[in-house]
């Protein structure tokens, strides 16, 4: 139902929370089986985004039709379009990984033959088959992003939301990840819509990139045409330039920010 070829279209869009613009005016559109990245300094407005893209907020203005559905008015069939892995893990590690699937198929309505068939294709596919009757909380954390991802895509979303999906983990489970996430989207069609902070993989995985900042989309294009347009030899430099942020020295400040939070909440 992706109209023109664009399965995400976002219109003038603009979120504001009492005097604070977290998001103005933001337009761009996704093609279907793109790998797009969304990308800015944390604050930009990143997560606001994806959170009206996701129905989780309304918008205070402007338009998004996702899979030929408008977001506000038909939220229900929005929702049955997408599937979506949030920075923090979700699982219920005192199920077995068969188990979280299972339960994800119910919660979808995906029909029992269906859902069978497809828990086991998706296990496979991220070499979890194996150890599909362990408990969550005994798989590393590059196996719980793997179940994730094999959750995730298992109602047959059209396109899969992935908010920083692979941090936190090592390079090599990066890479694993990234290959399972670039089969599923050409085996399947799958749009991926993704952010990171590792701007090799925004460079190497993505058909395009948005970068936001300040609430507003300051350049769009591939990697090459950012570092073109910029001067600059390296996508990183080109985003310094872009938002004048190191996206790592952010992310550094906000994960020292959240253990200084949990260190608070322990005592």
């Amino acid at each position: 139902m992706a109209e023109n070829g664009n399965i995400v279209q976002v219109k003038n869009l603009s979120k504001t929370f009492g005097s604070i613009h977290a998001v103005e005016d933001v337009t761009f559109n996704v093609k279907k089986g793109e790998i797009f990245a969304f990308l800015g300094p944390n604050g930009a407005g990143k997560s606001t985004t994806i959170k009206m893209l996701t129905t989780l907020l309304q918008p205070t203005k402007g338009e998004i039709t996702l899979n030929g559905f408008d977001s506000v008015k038909d939220s229900d069939n929005v929702r049955k379009s997408f599937g979506i892995i949030f920075q923090d893990p979700s699982l219920d590690e005192d199920l077995t990984a068969y188990e979280n699937m299972e339960l994800h198929g119910v919660l979808y309505n995906v029909a029992k033959e269906v859902r069978k068939e497809r828990i086991e294709k998706l296990m496979k596919v991220t070499e979890l088959w194996d150890r599909k009757d362990d408990l969550v909380k005994h798989y590393s954390g590059g196996m719980k992003r793997r179940l994730e991802i094999a959750r995730g895509l298992l109602h047959h979303p059209k396109i899969f939301f992935l908010d920083e999906p692979t941090v936190g983990l090592d390079p090599q489970t990066r890479n694993h990840i990234w290959g399972y996430i670039k089969e599923l989207n050409k085996t399947e069609g799958i749009t991926i819509f993704f952010t990171t902070h590792y701007m090799d993989e925004a460079e190497k995985y993505s058909t395009r990139i948005a970068v936001i900042d300040r609430g507003k989309i300051v350049a769009q294009g591939t990697a090459n045409e950012l570092k073109k347009k910029t001067g600059k030899k390296t996508l990183e430099d080109a985003f310094i330039d872009l938002t004048g942020h190191a996206i790592r020295e952010e992310e550094a400040n906000a994960l020292d920010g959240l253990r200084m939070q949990r260190r608070m909440h322990r005592r």
